[in-house]
């Protein structure tokens, strides 16, 4: 311990005093700047000017009250405050814990505000900031009320010392926990511009000015994580002080602790107002400093300024980036008198970009230019590749299901990341609810709804907001939306571990699983069609191998490194920032797929490959579609077995200490044993998908699953621990092969049958609660009669297909040898002049019509049984045209043999 001399020389005020007043006067400048910019040169004062004014004056409230509180104590320790300074002290705590919520919600507003009037053009942008300035102010009210009201009564707040019967709250535990609010809406807010500057048809310099000027965003958010440091630090020597109860005192020594946490407060609100101004001052410092920005100087044969150049007129340019090649020769318009788009905008007309990023004097003759090179032109038009802040050339993808294996290579692999993220998610999941239940004291009702919590988000999530953005922006969409929503359910961990809060903790479970259940909605599928569809199986397999060994790896990472020390409260809290490095791989990972050329299936797409087969999938079973049949005995199926799997998985460990108690390889490291076994599984299950049909194989998955259960029931020591690790091989393979069987031939309803098909996984929260109480009033062994009942209901779908002749049909892949060009070039005419290949050929032909004939013609369905050839013949006629000249056959050549080999067409 400290001697008091040493104490009474350890003072932080001065430091704090000098941060605090130094940032405020930049802060200030800015603002300056920025009205000087909007009023003396663009002449327009909007709602977010009105903002950041709001803001810098609650700001300099606060700031002044940390400043003057330098002056009565505030970074010294409690005990060399002098007393008659304790009372003031406390009131200028109270201001700052009051004012700094309205100050940073003003900050923020201010910026959505101005991204308003750059999202006209863009209405995903737009609603996205509407959601993003209502969490804002949501939040932000919630926390400036909890400030307000921290001390029940509220004049507590300045007793010193507090009285035994109030009640108050900790202002720097409160302050870490409401950290995730401030780091995700930062996040947003740095993010939330990019799609827009990205799309702007920009000269390379110039965008690269107006991308730096918005990543200003980013100091805010470093200066947030040091601020979230020092309150970490101040939280910890809060709980080791008080015995790990975050609340159980109120006076620990806050004038010491508090006063870097106060400090870096006031940075991070000054440094947004800043960031928030940049864009602003534009306007100005081109003006001043017309170099700064690279202007041409010699500009007068199109605008007659000296200051602004061509670049000037696509600052506001935000429409594709198309562009037609006439217009670059098409004469300019007569030039028209600076500040005429101005002068002729009232005050209550609409802000737009121009405002910020252009000056009065870029006239509309400039304007004019732009929308000429965008519209004019009379016929041919040329569309430049999209570019990524002018470096990176991106292409559109090739629709998913067109793939040949070796072009979905590279899309499968990238979002077989996802697989691996969801695993690791799993994984570690599992690993600290084991931990906080210790650290709480969570009992076993607890825990199960924590892995409730988890797995009920599979149910909500897919059918709530998943289907309407899967079926109307599609695959790419749910990836960034389910990676988002993934990382706010990890930052989300952050005030559980700080409170260290069963609610909060359980809301936390609910919105990562809701994250992964969105991005699972989407991979699942993704997979399946990406590529010939008779490997559908094999993919899924493999990729679901991938997400087994991030299931694996987790578990070991988080007990032997992440979580090794929790063992109480503040150590709990150390581990925030893994979460947060998860969080920010997780918003780096979205912003990646928001770039990367992610191939989609349209409904017309998805159609025309379930035409393929149209003769079987028109079949029907009970007198019910065969497709819809099959999806539902796949969704019940799934059900079944992830609760099994589940109910499995929750028992692993009690299990293996049930039956082999003496064993020197702890349960831990048993089911790491099984978590490989069950990776391998899923590995082999897809290499055994290249030469067994998948349905067989399936039923053979559940027949060996419901064996291996019933022997666990009545086998002890390595037996019975054998047995276990045999249920989860046999269960590796179920859930891929029941997912991909299950979309087969679903057309235009194949997302509806994903999202139906991965809310069915939501079973893992509702058998694991019904084997928890068999468990606890029977044994675990007994509870394995739970785990049978499932896997052998589940096992209905693979009896179902074993039985149905439709639906073998249906799901049996059908390998089609691709026929190569110069093969049919070689050949083609020596096959069409061959007479015994026109025999059997028209010998097939016949019998197929003789049959066709038994049934009704339906002329809907002869149309669209046409249309692929029609669309095919359509392309190859194109490209004949193309390649007119050179000396491969042309489309007559090959109309010309299938004339040859086609016999009259029946009246």
């Amino acid at each position: 311990m400290a001697s008091t001399a040493t104490l009474a020389m350890q003072v932080r005020g001065p430091e704090v005093l000098a941060v605090v007043v130094a940032i405020t006067c930049v802060s200030t400048v800015f603002i300056v700047l920025r009205l000087i910019s909007r009023i003396g040169i663009v002449r327009r004062v909007s709602n977010d000017d009105y903002a950041i004014i709001v803001a810098w004056l609650i700001a300099f409230g606060f700031s002044f009250s940390i400043c003057y509180g330098t002056s009565v104590g505030l970074g010294r320790h409690e005990a060399n405050v002098k007393p008659e300074y304790h009372m003031t002290l406390k009131k200028t705590e109270y201001a700052f814990s009051v004012l700094y919520n309205p100050a940073l919600m003003a900050t923020m507003t201010s910026i959505c505000l101005f991204y308003l009037t750059l999202a006209n053009n863009h209405p995903v942008v737009r609603g996205t900031t509407i959601s993003t300035i209502a969490v804002v102010n949501g939040a932000g009210l919630a926390l400036t009320l909890l400030n307000i009201f921290q001390c029940r009564p509220v004049g507590a707040a300045f007793d010193d010392p507090i009285k035994p019967s109030a009640k108050c709250i900790d202002i720097v535990t409160l302050y870490l926990a409401s950290a995730p609010d401030n780091i995700i809406t930062d996040l947003a807010i740095l993010f939330r511009p990019l799609p827009i500057l990205t799309s702007m048809r920009l000269p390379r310099n110039e965008k690269l000015i107006l991308i730096i000027t918005f990543s200003f965003g980013g100091f805010v958010a470093v200066v947030d994580v040091v601020r979230i440091a020092y309150l970490e630090s101040a939280a910890l020597a809060r709980l080791q002080g008080t015995g790990g109860s975050a609340a159980s005192s109120a006076e620990y020594d806050y004038s010491w602790i508090a006063s870097l946490s106060f400090m870096w407060s006031a940075v991070e609100v000054h440094v947004g107002m800043i960031c928030a101004c940049v864009p602003g001052v534009k306007p100005l410092a081109a003006k001043v400093f017309p170099s700064l920005l690279g202007r041409i100087k010699h500009a007068g044969e199109l605008t007659g300024n000296p200051f602004y150049g061509p670049g000037d007129a696509q600052w506001a340019n935000l429409a594709p980036k198309t562009q037609s090649m006439s217009a670059a020769s098409a004469p300019p318009p007569p030039r028209t008198p600076a500040n005429t788009v101005h002068a002729a905008s009232g005050p209550d007309d609409e802000m737009g970009m121009m405002d910020f990023l252009t000056t009065p004097d870029t006239t509309a003759a400039m304007l004019q230019h732009t929308r000429t090179a965008r519209t004019s032109g009379p016929t041919r038009t040329h569309t430049p590749s999209p570019t990524i802040f002018d470096f990176v050339n991106v292409k559109k993808a090739k629709s998913m299901v067109k793939m040949t294996n070796r072009e979905s290579i590279a899309p499968l692999a990238l979002v077989t990341i996802l697989f691996f993220l969801w695993g690791f998610a799993y994984g570690l999941l599992s690993i600290l609810n084991q931990q906080f239940q210790i650290v709480v004291g969570v009992n076993n009702a607890q825990a199960i709804g924590l892995h409730s919590a988890y797995y009920g988000a599979y149910f909500f999530a897919p059918l709530t907001f998943g289907r309407p953005i899967f079926k109307k922006w599609g695959f790419k969409a749910m990836f960034i939306t389910g990676l988002c929503v993934y990382g706010v359910g990890t930052l989300v961990f952050w005030p559980a571990a700080v409170l260290a809060s069963f609610p909060a903790f359980l809301i936390s479970n609910f919105i990562v699983g809701f994250g992964v259940a969105t991005l699972e909605t989407a991979g699942n599928p993704f997979i399946s069609l990406c590529g010939p569809p008779e490997y559908a199986e094999v993919r899924l397999n493999i990729s679901q191998g991938v997400q087994a060994i991030g299931s694996i790896v987790s578990p070991i990472l988080a007990q032997k490194v992440l979580f090794k020390g929790v063992r109480d409260a503040p150590s709990l809290v150390d581990i925030q920032w893994t979460y947060l490095g998860i969080a920010l791989f997780d918003v780096i990972l979205a912003l990646i797929f928001f770039y990367l050329p992610i191939p989609e299936a349209s409904d017309d797409d998805l159609d025309e490959m379930a035409e393929r087969n149209f003769s079987v999938n028109r079949r029907k079973v009970l007198g019910i579609p065969v497709i819809y049949m099959t999806l539902l005995s796949g969704i019940f199926s799934q059900f079944c077995y992830v609760g099994g799997q589940e109910a499995v998985s929750g028992v692993y460990q009690q299990y293996v200490a049930t039956v082999q108690p003496n064993s020197d390889i702890g349960p831990f490291y048993y089911q790491a044993v099984g978590h490989t076994v069950f990776a391998i599984g899923r590995f082999l299950t897809a290499f055994l998908g290249l030469l067994i049909k998948p349905r067989r194989i399936l039923l053979v998955l559940f027949i060996g699953a419901i064996i291996t259960s019933a022997l666990a029931m009545n086998l002890d020591g390595y037996k019975g621990v054998a047995m276990i690790v045999l249920i989860l091989f046999f269960e590796s393979g179920i859930f891929s092969l029941t997912f991909a069987m299950s979309l087969h031939g679903l057309g235009t309803h194949t997302k509806t049958g994903a999202v139906l098909l991965t809310a069915a996984t939501s079973g893992g929260a509702v058998i694991p609660g019904i084997t928890s109480p068999v468990t606890n009033s029977h044994s675990v062994r007994y509870s394995f009669s739970v785990v049978v009942a499932v896997f052998a209901f589940g096992a209905i779908m693979p009896i179902y297909l074993a039985i149905s002749p439709a639906a073998k049909k249906q799901v049996d892949p059908v390998h089609t040898r691709p026929i190569s060009v110069s093969t049919s070039l070689s050949s083609g005419e020596e096959k069409s002049t061959n007479p015994a290949n026109q025999y059997r050929r028209r010998r097939g032909f016949g019998a197929a019509l003789k049959r066709e004939k038994e049934k009704p013609v339906n002329p809907y369905r002869a149309y669209q049984s046409r249309r692929p050839f029609g669309a095919a013949l359509r392309r190859e006629k194109k490209m004949s045209s193309a390649n007119r000249g050179s000396s491969l056959p042309t489309v007559e050549h090959f109309e010309g043999q299938r004339a040859q080999a086609r016999p009259p067409h029946p009246e």
